[in-house]
């Protein structure tokens, strides 16, 4: 879904089927695919399936799942990807206003994370294994340096939507992807550094630092293809898409990868809190 929605941003086909929910006045009936029209439709085909995938999972989990906790979160799976398909309608209703363009992208990355986390955490080895503990005592610790992670990759999904969406210059995304690199890059080295020897962080990790050096990339070449050499294109030629898409798939997995790294970190290394006893009271007990 989100590599359909990039397709349809990227060749500026938002408004091919101008109405919502209905597609040129029906439901079901195929559109002639020509243009914009089947980047539009075929991402509404492709909404519509994830639609009903995610409310299958949510009446299975609710049947059979017993973790409370877990049946929320798939509740609210099915919850986000309403809201993500109606921002979505909202977009065509309204005629793409920026900040509902983005919204629509960001909170369908959100959806993405909240699948993935679901997939992880009804994974067998989440379920049957004994989790390897070792208690973290530095500062800031490593599951604060996940969360700044994640932090940071929204505001770049917010900032590279407005950007994509033309509410924003491309200087405020490009310039925060300094700030993205740095914070990753320090979180990435910290969990290999120190927590190497367990399985469950090393690999998102490396996974996350290998997805931020891609994205890095496609995101240069993006900014080549679209800025640099595309300002004055009539229309989005194929480089400029390939690279968007791609810039926007890769970032996707690498916010998704950033949860996963999080949730490992929090189950594996939590942190260690120092044990502060009043100094009357240390000086009572020794006396």
């Amino acid at each position: 879904m989100i590599t359909a929605g990039a397709l349809v941003t990227s060749n500026d086909a938002g408004l091919s089927v101008p109405d919502w929910p209905t597609s040129f006045g029906y439901l079901i009936k195929v559109p002639h695919l020509v243009g914009g029209v089947r980047y539009e439709w075929s991402h509404r085909i492709v909404a519509g399936t994830l639609v009903s995938l995610t409310l299958a999972i949510a009446i299975w989990t609710l049947l059979v799942e017993r973790r409370r906790w877990l049946r929320w979160l798939a509740i609210g799976a099915f919850g986000t990807v309403i809201a993500q398909a109606t921002l979505g309608g909202l977009t065509v209703l309204l005629f793409q206003p920026p900040w509902i363009s983005t919204a629509h992208a960001t909170v369908a990355q959100t959806f993405f994370c909240i699948a993935v986390a679901i997939a992880l955490f009804t994974g067998r080895r989440w379920v049957e294994e004994q989790p390897r503990v070792e208690f973290d005592q530095r500062r800031p610790s490593l599951f604060t340096l996940t969360l700044l992670s994640i932090f940071v990759l929204y505001v770049q999904l917010i900032l590279g939507g407005m950007f994509r969406h033309h509410g924003m210059s491309w200087w405020p995304h490009v310039l925060h992807a300094v700030i993205v690199a740095f914070v990753l890059t320090w979180t990435a080295i910290r969990a290999l550094s120190v927590y190497s020897n367990i399985d469950a962080v090393r690999r998102p990790a490396i996974v996350m630092l290998s997805l931020l050096i891609t994205q890095l990339c496609l995101g240069f070449t993006a900014f080549l293809t679209r800025v640099a050499w595309g300002r004055s294109a009539v229309q989005p030629e194929l480089p400029m898409v390939v690279s968007t898409v791609a810039h926007v798939a890769v970032g996707a997995l690498l916010l998704a990868t950033t949860v996963v790294l999080a949730i490992q970190v929090w189950r594996h290394v939590p942190v260690a809190f120092e044990e502060r006893v009043p100094h009357a009271q240390r000086d009572a007990s020794t006396a």
